[in-house]
């Protein structure tokens, strides 16, 4: 199966190359880091777990597996990033390719990267490269999520709720 690429569009802003902000292709020996980084979505859940922590490990695997399995198979036209620093992985970036929008399927960064303009930089890039294509930018987000303020700030708007998720888009703009 052909890894698909960046979009050659995707520029990123300056502010993200002076702090040594790159995306490239996923490799499969990117794995560990990937389940590490998917691991921090769910340690809150599973604190209060009465789990051994080899349980807890066990289910990680097998959730990530499964979203892993599911973002592949089931999404096409999806292309899988990581998001480094200097070289150093620190996060992921799944977006899948669709006639008239760019949906951003799953956009994570490490705890400790949060917070530091790196998502909202990346988000920018992402949206005007689709502006500059025609296409609109939507995404789907738990409803407890606070990045729902960002992508407000960023001129999403909901338009959908499945109730545990909402939908947002961002338009394309005509002109």
């Amino acid at each position: 199966m052909a890894v698909p690429t960046i979009p050659s569009a995707l520029r990123l802003p300056t502010v993200l190359l002076r702090q040594g902000i790159a995306l490239r292709a996923e490799r499969d020996d990117d794995t560990p880091f990937l389940m590490a980084l998917f691991a921090t979505t769910r340690a809150q859940e599973l604190a209060l777990l009465d789990w051994d922590a080899a349980r807890k490990q066990l289910f990680l695997a097998h959730q990530f597996t499964a979203q892993r399995h599911h973002y592949r198979h089931a999404l096409e036209g999806c292309q899988f990033h990581v998001i480094e620093r200097r070289g150093d992985p620190i996060g992921r970036i799944c977006l899948q390719e669709r006639a008239s929008e760019r949906h951003i399927v799953d956009i994570l960064l490490l705890p400790d990267e949060t917070g530091k303009g790196i998502g909202t930089g990346l988000l920018r890039a992402i949206l005007a490269d689709a502006a500059r294509q025609g296409k609109s930018v939507g995404l789907d987000v738990e409803k407890s999520n606070p990045a729902r303020r960002l992508y407000r700030r960023l001129g999403f708007v909901q338009t959908g709720d499945s109730g545990f998720r909402v939908r947002m888009e961002r338009r394309a703009t005509v002109g």
